[in-house]
């Protein structure tokens, strides 16, 4: 009988900025998503009590914007005020949304490069309680937004529209 023995190695699986392309791919699918409903439904449809789209273009708007500054600069607000917990801040159009959208992105972008390698492994609070790595709490932020992107196609469909490709991150 032969077996076989796992050794570990320090090598990185995906790279910080392989990281930020698969990313920042996601988010231009989500923006597309959020792209292809009419304005009435983005703001009004709903199945079985899910929340609206815009709220959960809102979300993830929030998240990512604050999880970056927190991420960077030990601050977890949004920058600008996008936060979908603050009520004074209300995006009341599609092409405010997709604004909003845009500006996360390039947020984002100018964020990223500040993060400095060990950062990723340090555990911090995101948000002031959310114990966890900072590797952690971003793969968070991405997973919540293919979780709502998710629930865009669900509405899309059954407003009879085609989503886009759920593969074409490109």
């Amino acid at each position: 009988m032969t077996t076989t023995t796992a050794t570990t190695t320090n090598t990185p699986v995906i790279t910080s900025d392989a990281f930020l392309k698969n990313w920042q791919a996601h988010r231009g699918l989500s923006r597309r998503v959020l792209a292809a409903f009419p304005e009435k439904d983005l703001f009004e449809f709903s199945i079985g009590g899910m929340r609206t789209y815009n709220h959960l273009a809102g979300e993830m708007l929030g998240l990512a914007s604050a999880g970056m500054n927190g991420i960077v600069t030990g601050k977890w607000e949004t920058s600008p005020a996008l936060d979908h917990f603050n009520d004074n801040v209300h995006l009341s159009t599609k092409a405010e949304i997709l604004e909003a959208w845009d500006e996360v992105t390039e947020q984002i972008d100018v964020l990223w490069p500040q993060i400095p390698a060990e950062r990723f492994s340090e555990t911090e609070a995101a948000f002031g309680q959310y114990p966890n790595t900072i590797i952690n709490t971003l793969q968070y932020l991405f997973d919540n937004e293919i979780h709502h992107r998710g629930q865009g196609y669900v509405y899309l469909r059954a407003l009879g529209i085609e989503p886009p490709a759920f593969w074409d991150r490109f």
